[in-house]
């Protein structure tokens, strides 16, 4: 896979419907000449930070608690 480079959107402080848009045409570029499997690798990568962020807000939640 050749390496394209796009930019990220801009993403407003409110997170309109304007702002899915940006984001959904982003990926759509973003992963357009990828193979199912790079596109399913590159979806899980993002899944997996997304799961490392919210474990560590549910830690430090849980840390302020006690």
């Amino acid at each position: 896979m050749d390496k394209i480079n796009i930019k990220k959107p801009d993403i407003s402080p409110d997170f309109t419907v304007q702002d899915i848009r940006k984001i959904r045409e982003y990926n759509y570029e973003r992963r357009k000449n990828m193979t199912i499997e790079e596109a399913i690798a590159d979806t899980q990568r993002g899944a997996n930070k997304a799961l490392e962020r919210i474990n560590e807000l549910r830690a430090k939640k849980s840390i302020s608690k006690q």
